[in-house]
């Protein structure tokens, strides 16, 4: 009795680890729409267009999320998730954009004007991290790395307390501490200016 005793307990743990992650492929998603409790909006001014879209290309076909609005800073966050400490990572393919070719990861996102973000440019080559409050995003770190355009790439982000490590294609690329957003926040995705920007395989956990 107590060996199934035991059994159950360690599935009850298993299952509330399992509930503490999550993977969004886009692929169940209608074409034109957002996953279930995802938000688009933009920061500051100009409009985001967040879509889910066909793409024969995408590392988990047939289905990505797009980007191809213009705004200063394009967000789309998945509501149904609030991370205090944790990771998120995405794979990003940036299209096109004569100002930013950019692809972002959102997390402890309070609202369309406060949360910390980390980007790959394509235009720039390199990876930066910021945070946004009340709307203005600041800047603390970058580092050059080759970000080829019309390519997948892969963006991560892991978060504890207040330290942040951002790694891009496998490799480490950032570190930073700040303690400007504490409590938990959603998670989601980012872009800049013009860029058109296409996502899958949103993966996350604690």
């Amino acid at each position: 009795m107590k060996s199934i005793e035991r059994l159950l307990t360690t599935a009850f743990f298993l299952a509330a680890t399992l509930l503490r992650a999550g993977t969004v492929t886009f692929d169940a998603v209608p074409t034109g729409q957002l996953p279930p409790g995802w938000v688009g909006g933009a920061t500051g001014k100009g409009q985001a267009k967040w879509s889910v879209v066909q793409d024969s290309t995408a590392p988990s076909p047939p289905a990505v999320l797009k980007q191809s609005g213009q705004a200063n800073y394009c967000w789309c966050v998945d509501t149904n998730v609030s991370l205090q400490d944790g990771f998120v990572s995405v794979q990003f393919k940036p299209i096109s954009g004569k100002e930013d070719q950019a692809g972002g990861l959102i997390w402890r996102w309070q609202d369309g004007d406060n949360y910390y973000v980390a980007r790959a440019n394509a235009l720039e080559d390199n990876v930066t991290i910021y945070h946004t409050v009340k709307g203005v995003r600041k800047e603390h770190g970058r580092k050059d790395v080759k970000v080829t355009p019309n390519q997948w790439h892969t963006l991560r982000v892991d978060f504890k307390a207040s330290h942040f490590t951002v790694t891009f294609d496998g490799q480490p690329a950032l570190s930073w501490d700040d303690e400007t957003f504490k409590n938990p926040g959603a998670i989601g995705v980012w872009t800049k200016a013009d860029s058109v920007t296409l996502f899958d395989d949103f993966i996350w956990g604690e």
